[in-house]
């Protein structure tokens, strides 16, 4: 049988999982053979040491098939062993790790490992320093790196034996000329001889604190890499096979030994990728478009979504691992309790899961022996055609009601998870894989064709022997001077030119992927990503080996031996864990009428601010997380009642502005201070107050940072100027009152780096706006902003009150909803705290099915479709209508669509009404079920947070939220301001849809006076 291969014609794939090791062995060139190419496969327990498990696996199926050495091309490794290593916490594997930031005057307020598990932080983060150095967004200098500055670092590092270090540079992912890390980090290799060096931009792209995140990872984990990368790499040599090896990484794609050395975090979960194109490799002759891979195990089922490029759907923002955040680009994969183990209970309504057997199946379930009835056993005495265990045994398990209801069950889950990953309304083929598939209909709705491929038991293997090179470009580029169509080109050229360099054959190179995103507040930036791919260059001889250390190969054995041996005694918590607060029971601090926040008080109150932010105002999270650390360190936060300030007071006001994608990488640093500070030299009355801008999104929580005894030492007043979130200033409750003018001068604006823009006089606020406005672009596209100070007379005519007890109301009423399980009732829970039915409404549930942006003057303005849907999390759906009577019940309660516009903060909500017109359907606007001022708000309807319109997308279940505006937006001049003819829908007119309830105050309701 040896003799029928060709010599370099066999790829062997191996997944060596936390339970077993998988191994293919198969001819490309047979792949549309009834048997695909398969020539041999094996599945076995993993060991301790992979390095042995890996050798049994390609011994035992080079015997089963007789195959020489020289007849194999390359071996393919995919393996969780990196990712485990940070999962279980494990000291023995992870190294200390110190952190040199390129940062300038920026970040101060968020340091590394900031958002990181405290015991995580304690056991990788070692030292940090921050340093001169970073981009703005248009790639001109924060700073230059000072190189005296990192040696005096390195001196420091050096004499804590620190051995990893990382390198993070603000725009360091768009930095093509200074190339600052890398002069770095060659500074950082001369005075630290035998260190490691990770520079960000290696490893993730835009997202500064979430990259660094990623980047800290991967080097903690460094010198454990190379040592199983070569425990990988021995078996290999010790059967004289003379190939590269290659890792697989989590788009599908692979990575040489050397590469895999150095950025091992790129193999985080692998697996379920592997197990996608493993699958879809298995009918490739079937299909020639986007797969729903559906893998059902015995305790979940694990679904996601192949794109027609061959590589799976990412995950659209960030993702978390062990508690740490990140950016770093993984699979879009979803979970549900339901696999072949899962428990069955009969009742009433019968249910399914979510809990399960699990590997105990052949000893619990019934049809072998057991007591507990399992979805296996149910499949067998409802299908015939299936042979598992004992049938016999199972007969009176279940009558025929309860075998149609667990039908329904399964279906129900299966269907309602692949409608939650489809990225369009169109059917999809679904592709089942894994041990627990049988428990699966052959029939689903919302899928074009179900299958079920033979050798999918081991999908990860093949996954990993199929995989490809790639390469990804993430960029910001001037439009000024190129057109998009000019640059994209070049990217699309550089992308290729990445993969060659990767090892890809040129010939097979081609583009996958491409995005380009304008930039709001940015003149002429765009964002461009780009991805190519292609095979393997087998001719490259360049990329076979990764450098080795100096140890034997039987040192490295025992290490790896050890590594086991130490992860099961060494402890999990370096800390106790903190008391739980009784959300119930919970009463914040107020004293003699003074609230005195702390950290559960804020969580509280960032929910709720994105929440009144209506979609706009960005996320709270950055801002939340300085406060926090604030908080920490001793800071004091007061929040006091509008109406307990003085008339002769000085409320004073700031807030952010500049571009969402800014923000997320050019962290704050004390822009917000500095511009109060050169406001108030021109100023007669130092302020006594400070009030937020708007309560929506981040700028919510600054009136609190501001005034934090650590910064001006005010209290914040319970209140803002819009009571929501508005893409301009000069749509605030001061002007629509009109009672002087302008409001908003003299203001100041700084970017933290020295620079500051002063405005001592304007003929009206909006020319403040667009004054400033234009300044902007020219300071980094991210600036802090000081107004002048009002009267506390003028405070409590104008203000939108009590809007921080309200986000804390709302954020409570989230925060409980997800204790007790009961998310599904979320969205009536926050109105309750709105002002009950009276003051708001559940406009809509449903699905986002579309979204549409574009950007003009510096705005986001767009669309987004949602279609009715049931969003309750009910995944059993085992009650079955009488055949006799007409289940008007199980009608979904929104039935249709409604568009939700949006200026970077949602505007409207109306109902599409469709009709027939010439035989053609045709849609147009119908009921009009909410406008501005009202707040149009849309949540998560799995978890209750906010969505803002940056994050929509296909597929999101969603809540619809109306709550009746402030009334002083619904006079005249603030319909004028605010209203529909602000956003340019004149053709709407506006209908209250509730009456405004003024929100209750935190505290009137708990002070306890002294």
């Amino acid at each position: 049988m040896g003799s029928t291969f060709e010599p370099k014609s066999l790829r062997i794939g191996v997944d060596v999982g936390g339970t077993n090791t998988d191994g293919v062995i198969l001819d490309p060139s047979r792949a549309l053979e009834p048997d695909k190419g398969i020539i041999a496969w094996h599945k076995a327990p993993t060991t301790t040491n992979p390095s042995l498990g890996i050798n049994d696996a390609i011994t035992t199926m080079f015997g089963t098939a007789s195959i020489a050495p020289d007849h194999v091309a390359s071996v393919t490794i995919g393996t969780t062993h990196f990712v485990n290593a940070v999962v279980e916490r494990d000291a023995a594997r992870l190294s200390k790790v110190a952190v040199l930031r390129l940062c300038g005057p920026y970040s101060k307020h968020a340091p590394p490992c900031v958002d990181w598990p405290d015991d995580m932080r304690e056991l990788i983060l070692g030292y940090y320093a921050l340093l001169k150095g970073g981009l703005h967004v248009d790639g001109f200098l924060i700073s230059d790196i000072d190189e005296g500055q990192i040696r005096e670092q390195c001196a420091i590092i050096r004499d804590k034996g620190i051995k990893s270090v990382v390198v993070n540079g603000v725009f360091s992912p768009i930095d093509t000329v200074e190339q600052q890390e890398e002069r770095a980090a060659a500074i950082i290799r001369a005075e630290i001889p035998g260190c490691d060096v990770v520079c960000s931009r290696e490893v993730a792209n835009l997202g500064f604190l979430e990259r660094e995140n990623a980047a800290i990872l991967n080097a903690s984990i460094l010198a454990f890499a190379r040592r199983t990368i070569r425990s990988f790499q021995d078996p290999i040599k010790r059967l004289g096979l003379h190939c590269p090896v290659f890792i697989t990484q989590n788009d599908g794609t692979i990575l040489s030994g050397d590469m895999a050395a150095r950025l091992p975090i790129r193999t985080f979960s692998s697996g379920p990728t592997n197990s996608m194109r493993g699958a879809a490799f298995l009918v490739q002759s079937e299909l020639d478009e986007a797969i729903l891979v559906v893998d059902i195990g015995g305790t979940t089922t694990d679904v996601g979504l192949l794109l027609a490029n061959g590589f799976p759907r990412q995950q659209a923002a960030y993702s978390e691992l062990a508690g740490v955040r990140m950016n770093f680009s993984c699979p879009d994969i979803k979970s549900i309790g339901l696999g072949g183990g899962s428990i069955v209970r009969d009742g009433e309504t019968l249910t399914v899961g979510p809990d399960s057997v699990g590997y105990k199946i052949t000893k619990d379930a019934v049809v072998f022996g057991g007591n507990v009835l399992t979805t296996t056993d149910c499949t067998v005495l409802a299908d015939p055609r299936i042979e598992i265990g004992n049938r016999d045994l199972v007969k009176a398990a279940l009558s025929d009601e309860g075998i149609a209801k667990f039908k329904a069950a399964v279906r129900h889950k299966l269907e309602k998870v692949i409608d939650t990953m489809k990225t369009s309304p169109e059917d999809l083929p679904v592709l089942l894989v894994g041990g627990g598939a049988v428990i699966a209909p052959d029939e689903l709705k919302g899928a074009s064709k179900v299958l079920k491929p033979k050798w999918s038991g081991v999908a990860n293997a093949i996954g990993a022997a199929i995989a490809r090179v790639s390469a990804v470009v993430d960029t910001v580029k001037s439009t000024e001077t190129k057109s998009t169509h000019d640059l994209l080109e070049e990217i699309c050229q550089d992308a290729i030119e990445r993969a060659v360099a990767g090892g890809a054959s040129r010939s097979t190179v081609k583009v996958v992927e491409m995005d380009t995103l304008p930039l709001p507040y940015i003149a002429n930036k765009t964002r461009f990503t780009v991805r190519a791919a292609g095979d393997f260059d087998y001719s490259r001889t360049d990329l076979f080996t990764v450098p080795l250390e100096t140890t034997t190969s039987s040192e490295a054995e025992q290490q790896m031996d050890q590594y086991e041996k130490t992860a099961a005694t060494s402890p999990k918590k370096t800390k106790a864990e903190p008391k739980e607060i009784d959300i119930e029971t919970y009463v914040p601090t107020v004293k003699n009428r003074v609230w005195y926040i702390n950290e559960t008080d804020l969580s509280w109150i960032s929910i709720g601010c994105y929440i009144l932010g209506t979609g706009g105002g960005g996320s709270p999270y950055a801002s939340m997380v300085r406060l926090r650390e604030m908080l920490r360190r001793g800071a004091i936060v007061r929040v006091v009642n509008p109406y307990d300030i003085p008339d002769d007071a000085a409320v004073g006001c700031g807030g952010g502005a500049g571009s969402p994608t800014v923000g997320i990488e050019k962290l704050a640093g004390d822009e917000m201070v500095d511009a109060q500070k050169e406001l108030y030299k021109l100023c007669v009355k130092p302020a006594s107050h400070m009030i937020a801008i708007e309560i929506g999104g981040g700028n919510g929580l600054q009136s609190m940072i501001i005034g934090a005894s650590t910064n001006m030492d005010l209290p914040a007043v319970d209140g803002d100027w819009m009571g929501r979130a508005y893409p301009t200033k000069w749509q605030t409750t001061p002007v629509v009152f009109n009672e002087r003018t302008p409001i908003w001068s003299p203001s100041s604006m700084s970017d933290g780096n020295g620079n500051v823009v002063i405005m001592p006089k304007a003929t009206s606020d909006l020319q403040v706006e667009r004054v400033l406005r234009a300044a902007l672009s020219q300071m980094g596209s991210s600036v802090g902003c000081a107004d002048p100070p009002v009267t506390g007379a003028e405070c409590k005519r104008w203000a939108v009150e009590h809007t921080i007890s309200q986000s804390w109301r709302i954020g409570r009423a989230v925060a409980k909803a997800r204790k007790s399980n009961r998310v599904d009732n979320v969205a009536e829970t926050i109105l309750a705290e709105c002002g009950g039915p009276e003051a708001g409404k559940v406009l809509w549930k449903g699905k986002i099915v579309g979204v549409e942006r574009t950007l003009r003057m510096g705005h986001v303005y767009g669309e987004c479709i949602v279609e009715g849907a049931d969003v309750v999390d009910d995944d059993n759906g085992a009650r079955i209508p009488h055949p006799s009577r007409k289940d008007e019940s199980a009608k979904p309660q929104f039935q249709g669509k409604i568009k939700i516009p949006f200026k970077n903060e949602n505007i409207a909500a109306i109902k599409i009404s469709q009709s027939v017109v010439d035989g053609k359907a045709v849609e147009s606007e119908g009921e009009v079920l909410g406008l501005v001022p009202d707040l149009i708000t849309v949540i998560d309807a799995q978890n209750g947070e906010a969505i803002g319109t940056p994050e929509y997308r296909y597929g999101l279940l969603v809540i619809v939220l109306g709550i009746a505006a402030s009334d002083r937006w619904t006079s005249e001049r603030g319909l004028e301001i605010g209203g529909p003819k602000s956003f340019g829908m004149d053709h709407l007119t506006y209908k209250p849809l509730g009456r405004f309830v003024k929100p209750q105050s935190v505290i009137d309701e708990f002070d306890v006076s002294v």
